[in-house]
């Protein structure tokens, strides 16, 4: 039977995104390292949580967050009327591009960034716009040049992703004041937690009509699976997204067990600690073998090696030893590894791994 049935355009275009890996076959205790997960899980607190919502699941959830978004207001001095929850930051990046980009209109986002914000503009119907960064750091001035009548949206990611690098608080307030007044700054803030220093773009979006954030309790906070984000913004761009967002968007268990993690301030400073720690130590214990990264402001580091062929062997002698990191090809970045820091464990074994494999053996 023929139709002509046809989705809108720019969906066609869409390449499927894929993520880390988790089974390698012939090995029954894999090493996931290619996803960017917590290695120490969830907190204990945000687990009793999640189970004490079980005889409750036959109730409909709040629609407006409240108790969710006022924890994130208190521990981050924020104001909750302007803190928005998702599936997920995904999903607020989502609500972005339907609220605010589409047919004829643009999106830019660096070329290393986060590989979903080609997927969402396409899926507006935007066209996506891609700029370049310089030696894997964004570059203020590539992206204020791409900016034309056309463009809507600017994705920042910072903590970059999968480079770990960031630009500062003089580069942040100088791409702000120089974008027209018609463009939304995006911060994508996945990995601020792990950044010191750095607020997430808090002040930026206090100060300026035209700047947003987004925040993830998906690596920090360990709830990866549960999938749940959040929002800072102007209240008009904040009261548009909601009336995008389905009313039930966050379930019982994702509302509470996010409430319960956000409030757990030791589990955070101590993984916030152990991450800066191993990730010196990793960086350092791969430097001495020939591997150099660059400054990681985030939970992974990108290992750099002379080029994809020596990127791709390996991963590989990894793969064989069990451990999984994330290729980064698809990100223009084929003569790299991204690799998650876990625990002084895990490290010290993609350490071992890497030296038997420089060594040939």
């Amino acid at each position: 039977m023929t139709h002509s049935i046809k989705p809108q355009p720019g969906i066609d275009d869409i390449v499927l995104y894929k993520g880390g890996e988790s089974r390698i076959d012939g090995h029954d205790q894999v090493l996931k390292l290619s996803s960017n997960e917590n290695p120490f899980g969830p907190p204990q607190s945000a687990q009793d949580a999640l189970i004490a919502t079980a005889a409750t699941l036959h109730r409909y959830p709040s629609s407006d967050h409240a108790s969710l978004r006022k924890a994130i207001a208190d521990v981050h001095g924020l104001d909750a009327d302007r803190i928005i929850c998702g599936a997920g930051s995904d999903e607020i990046l989502t609500f972005l591009c339907q609220a605010y980009a589409g047919p004829g209109l643009e999106v830019i986002y660096t070329e290393h960034g986060f590989s979903m914000y080609r997927i969402l503009a396409l899926g507006a119907g935007a066209t996506p716009v891609v700029v370049p960064e310089r030696e894997r750091v964004v570059d203020v001035d590539a992206i204020l040049a791409a900016v034309t009548d056309a463009t809507r949206l600017v994705f920042l990611t910072n903590p970059g992703n999968p480079t770990g690098t960031m630009i500062g608080n003089e580069d942040l307030h100088r791409l702000a004041d120089s974008l027209p007044d018609h463009v939304l700054l995006v911060l994508d803030g996945a990995y601020v937690e792990f950044a010191e220093g750095y607020d997430g773009g808090a002040s930026l979006v206090e100060s300026r009509e035209t700047v947003v954030m987004t925040r993830t309790f998906s690596k920090l906070y360990g709830l990866g699976g549960l999938r749940v984000g959040w929002g800072y913004g102007p209240t008009h761009v904040i009261d548009t997204l909601n009336r995008l967002r389905g009313p039930f968007n966050l379930g019982v268990p994702q509302l509470a067990t996010a409430q319960a993690a956000m409030l757990d301030r030791a589990f955070a400073e101590h993984c916030q600690s152990e991450n800066a720690r191993l990730r010196t130590w990793l960086a350092e214990a791969l430097a001495e073998i020939g591997i150099p990264s660059d400054p990681s402001h985030a939970n992974y580091i990108l290992a750099r090696f002379a080029d994809a062929a020596e990127a791709n062997a390996c991963e590989a002698a990894l793969r064989s030893d069990g451990i999984l990191v994330r290729k980064v090809a698809g990100y223009g970045l084929p003569e790299c590894l991204r690799i998650t820091i876990g625990t002084q464990a895990n490290c010290q074994r993609v350490r071992d791994s890497i030296e038997r494999f420089r060594k040939g053996e």
